[in-house]
């Protein structure tokens, strides 16, 4: 019995740090990476644009030494790990020096490990019942995924009425347009996307473009 309260106090914590980060980030930056040298030049351009974390999505042979190598090049931006799919991807992530780690959605197995990493954790839901799920297990600060095609904000300002004490990070689907939209809503400190990041512009080099989206999405 004390062991689980013991856990279920620390993720509690764990959970006030995710929404900390969430809130001084505002706009979560989502990338996935070419190679190495890409990830960190576009960490660079985000950085300057006044971007303060950025999720590094697993998708890509990349992304671990990428993640290692952000962390590394001792730059003010707070480095995470996305689209973490099992535990063997989590530990992965965490061996390579993530910060935190996001979920695109959140199956019992995967919860329970997330129950027990010690960083914060971003678990994804999409439902109501997903969402009930994650907060019996002690979650407070959740990915709302895929946002735009699961009601965008109408959505959000439907689930605070059940979901009062909850947080979302909204992904998918949103950019510079309407990033504000979400940002309004009292349940959601951060929005994720990656309209900063346009593929385009990584490809081209143009760390330039990035900045100054970056830039823009902070109201700079």
């Amino acid at each position: 019995m004390n062991a689980h309260h013991d856990t279920a106090a620390t993720l509690a914590e764990r959970q006030q740090q995710t929404l900390q980060l969430l809130r001084r980030a505002r706009i979560m930056p989502v990338l996935s990476l070419a190679s190495v040298e890409q990830g960190l030049a576009c960490a660079k351009a985000l950085a300057a644009g006044g971007l303060t974390a950025i999720e590094i999505t697993l998708r890509t042979p990349a992304a671990l030494a990428a993640i290692r190598a952000i962390r590394d090049a001792g730059l003010a931006l707070t480095v995470g790990a996305g689209t973490v799919l099992d535990a063997a991807q989590l530990d992965a992530a965490i061996t390579h020096g993530a910060e935190f780690i996001v979920t695109p959605g959140t199956p019992p197995a995967l919860a329970e490990a997330l129950q027990h990493v010690p960083l914060p954790v971003i678990p994804g839901a999409a439902t109501a019942s997903e969402i009930m799920a994650l907060h019996a297990r002690g979650f407070r600060a959740l990915k709302f995924f895929p946002a735009a095609s699961s009601g965008g904000v109408a959505a959000l300002k439907a689930l605070r009425g059940p979901f009062a004490e909850l947080h979302f990070c909204p992904t998918g689907g949103i950019g510079e347009h309407d990033a504000a939209d979400y940002l309004a809503l009292p349940n959601v400190p951060c929005v994720g996307g990656s309209w900063m990041v346009n593929k385009e512009w990584l490809d081209a080099g143009d760390w330039a473009a990035v900045t100054a989206s970056a830039r823009r999405s902070m109201g700079g």
